[in-house]
């Protein structure tokens, strides 16, 4: 299942007994994780059925143990286990999903690294709950994924605006997302389209010295104003 279909699901209140996040890429956990915590339960409800543990401070017993306590005055209980990386072994993981709390949602989120999808607990995961690995995207795989964000929220943004966005802020999503969020604040209300101009107003992207104007230059065969931007490029790199 991969992450548009498990938040789908979310939104439509279909749960599944267990979510194992791994990955390299944190912003699709995190979000997945967010979304959770964020909305299965009310304030009044997370009470006695919300927990967020640690991978460091816990074991995968007293895990299972909390997951499988029922309800107080809820349909569900939330159990959010973070950098579950430092967890060693969930083999007792297999166990557990032959007989699950259907009302306990038990989220391991193990960001940074892949697990070996080969080892037989993670395929009973894959089989009887929901294994996602949140991958990094490739750098010609951002601009579009920006695109499609802010369709979502139905705004769009100007080709050369997504090209700067990229080629400051990288494949970093969490900071992608972070800054297209700075901007729809800043964009008018009257306004659907993030213009190039905002973005180097709000992205602290220098207006005359970045990749674009380099090119601008070499293309105009402006040899001061090339040497200006890369001198501007190399002092930024030894800051």
């Amino acid at each position: 299942m991969n992450y548009n279909q498990i938040m789908a699901d979310l939104k439509n209140r279909i749960y599944k007994p267990l979510y194992f996040l791994h990955g390299e890429e944190p912003y699709f956990i995190d979000s997945i994780c967010d979304y959770i915590d964020d909305n299965v339960l009310n304030e009044s409800e997370k009470a006695f059925n919300h927990s967020i543990l640690y991978g460091k401070d816990v074991n995968l017993i007293d895990v299972i143990e909390a997951a499988r306590r029922f309800p107080m005055m809820a349909s569900h209980q939330v159990i959010i286990v973070k950098e579950a990386q430092n967890i060693r072994d969930f083999k007792l993981l297999s166990d557990y999903l032959n007989a699950p709390m259907q009302s306990t949602i038990l989220v391991f989120a193990h960001k940074y690294k892949k697990v070996d999808k080969r080892l037989k607990v993670f395929k009973d995961i894959e089989k009887k709950a929901i294994l996602f690995e949140s991958a990094k995207l490739y750098d010609n795989q951002v601009g579009p994924w920006i695109v499609k964000y802010l369709e979502a929220k139905s705004k769009t943004i100007h080709p050369v605006a997504v090209a700067l966005i990229t080629e400051c802020l990288g494949s970093d999503l969490s900071r992608v997302v972070s800054e297209l969020n700075k901007l729809l604040v800043v964009l008018p209300k009257d306004q659907v389209q993030i213009s190039e101009d905002m973005v180097k107003d709000n992205i602290g992207i220098h207006r005359d010295f970045n990749v674009f104007e380099l090119q601008k230059a070499l293309g105009f065969r402006d040899s001061f104003k090339a040497f200006q931007i890369i001198d501007y490029f190399a002092h930024d790199l030894r800051k």
